[in-house]
Formats: C-alpha cells, sequence, structure tokens
C-alpha cells in the first residue's frame, strides 16, 4: 500500500513529506488478515507542519484522537491455525498494541470500542454481525458508520475482503472506568 503524506515547508507552502510503502501488520493468530496502519494521532494536529507522523500508540485512538487504515478479513475457514496462544497474544499487542483488550473471549471477533469507525468495502464481501446475531451483508462501494457499538466482521464468501477505515476517538460510557 503506498502512502502519500504532504506538509508544509519552512514557508508554509506545500511539500510531499514522505512517499513510501506501508507494510501490512500480519499475526500468526490471524492468517490470511493484514492490517495497514496508514496514520494517526491521539490529538488534533497543528498546521502549517512538516508532515510528520504525529505521535501515537495504541490500535485505537483516544477521545480526540484519530486513526486511518485499511484491513482484510479472509474467508471463514481461514482461522487460526495450532500456535502457542500466550505467544499469539504477545504478538498481537506488540502489534496493535490494545487491540486485544476490547476483543470478547467468549464471542470470537466481537468487539466494542470507544470510537465511530467510517468503514467502505473496497474489495471483496464482507458481514457486519451486531448483537444478536444479526448480520449486514456489504459489497464493494457500500460504507459503515459504526457508533460504538457491539460488532464483528465476517466474510462468509470465497475471496478475501479489503476495507478502509478511519476511526474517531470518543467517549462511551462502558469504558468510562479506562
Amino acid at each position: 500500500m503506498r502512502r502519500v503524506v504532504t506538509g508544509h515547508d519552512g514557508t508554509g507552502r506545500s511539500i510531499v513529506a514522505d512517499d513510501r510503502e506501508v507494510d501490512p501488520v500480519t499475526l500468526a493468530v490471524l492468517p490470511g488478515s493484514e492490517f495497514h496502519r496508514l496514520w494517526g494521532a491521539d490529538v488534533l494536529p497543528t498546521f502549517p507542519d512538516a508532515g510528520a507522523m504525529p505521535a501515537h500508540h495504541a490500535y485505537f485512538p483516544p477521545p480526540g484522537g484519530f486513526r486511518f487504515g485499511l484491513f482484510t478479513v479472509p474467508p471463514e475457514g481461514s482461522g487460526p491455525p495450532d500456535v502457542d496462544v500466550s505467544a499469539a497474544l504477545g504478538e498481537l499487542e506488540a502489534k496493535l498494541p490494545g487491540l486485544v483488550s476490547y476483543m470478547e473471549p467468549a464471542a470470537p471477533g466481537m468487539h466494542t470500542t470507544p470510537t465511530v469507525d467510517f468503514e467502505v468495502v473496497l474489495d471483496g464481501e464482507v458481514w457486519l454481525e451486531l448483537d444478536d446475531g444479526v448480520e449486514v451483508h456489504l459489497r464493494p462501494g457500500d460504507c459503515v458508520v459504526q457508533n460504538g457499538t457491539r460488532h464483528a466482521w465476517r466474510n462468509h464468501g470465497q475471496k478475501t475482503a479489503r476495507l478502509a477505515v478511519f476511526i474517531v476517538g470518543t467517549a462511551h460510557r462502558r469504558f468510562a472506568e479506562r
């Protein structure tokens, strides 16, 4: 995935600050899945700036922060291989910090986050699962505004689905204690 970033020179004129390929994050526990962490910040930026990546660490942003990326959902049956669970969870935390803390161990894939997520399906088909097993079938060009609800991404198709996502951190009563 190529990422082109703009910024400003010392006089405030626009420049290309960065132009590079961004490698996906892959995980042993989720074969076929990829996460491209393209941009993010924990606070709103101030312009003009040089176009450097703002400081951020956790996969999901805090209130006022944001993330931009891509993720893939492989077809069902691409499930986790026999892996050392402790090592796999350690790899997940190291590569996508904080993500696992929102996942529901008793309901694989289900999670709730203190964010508003804007997704668009770029390729393949994916099903957005909500409470009580309700699923919405999504195809390329379909968009989702996910408002801090409990959900999971499923792929009942034959082809890997690719989605673009913009995530905005917000307040959520369920996570007031964090």
